[in-house]
C-alpha cells in the first residue's frame, strides 16, 4: 500500500539555526521558510536526492506542535510521511484493520498540497505517520 518515502518531519526550536545547519553544515538544498497558519507551523524543506527533511516550527501560541516541543526543548523527529498512491483506499483498508486515523478521517491539504491524514502513533509503532495522496 505505502509507497515511497515523502518526507521525515523533525519539530526545531530554531528555525533558523536548524535550517543553517542543513543549509551550511551538511551542504543540503534548503527551502525558503513557508508559514502554513492552517496547520499552525512554519516549514522549511530540506532536498535530499531519495526524499525531504521537514523542518517544523510553531506558528503562534496554539501551533499543534507547541507541545511536543514543550516535552522536547531540543526538537526532535516529530513523524514520518509515506506516499499512497489512493489516500481514501489507504484509509479504508486501514480503518478496516483497525488502525485509527487521527481527526474526524478526512483528508486534510498538507504542506505540499496534497491530501493528507494522519494515524495514531500507538498503532504504529510509537511513530507518528502521515500519508499523503501521490
Amino acid at each position: 500500500m505505502i509507497g515511497k518515502l515523502n518526507h521525515v518531519a523533525i519539530v526545531v526550536p530554531d528555525l533558523e539555526k536548524a535550517t543553517a545547519l542543513y543549509r551550511d553544515t551538511l551542504g543540503a538544498t534548503v527551502s525558503a521558510a513557508v508559514d502554513q497558519p492552517a496547520h499552525g507551523v512554519t516549514v522549511v524543506f530540506v532536498e535530499l536526492p531519495n526524499t525531504k527533511i521537514e523542518l517544523l516550527y510553531p506558528l503562534g501560541d496554539a501551533s499543534p506542535i507547541a507541545k511536543f516541543l514543550a516535552g522536547n526543548p531540543s526538537g526532535g523527529i516529530h513523524h514520518v510521511c509515506y506516499e499512497v498512491p489512493d489516500i481514501l483506499a489507504a484509509r479504508d483498508k486501514l480503518k478496516a484493520d483497525g488502525a485509527r486515523v487521527l481527526g474526524d478521517g478526512e483528508p486534510k491539504i498538507g504542506a505540499h498540497d496534497k491530501p493528507v491524514l494522519f494515524l495514531h502513533p500507538k498503532d504504529f509503532l510509537g511513530t507518528l505517520v502521515e500519508l499523503e495522496q501521490a
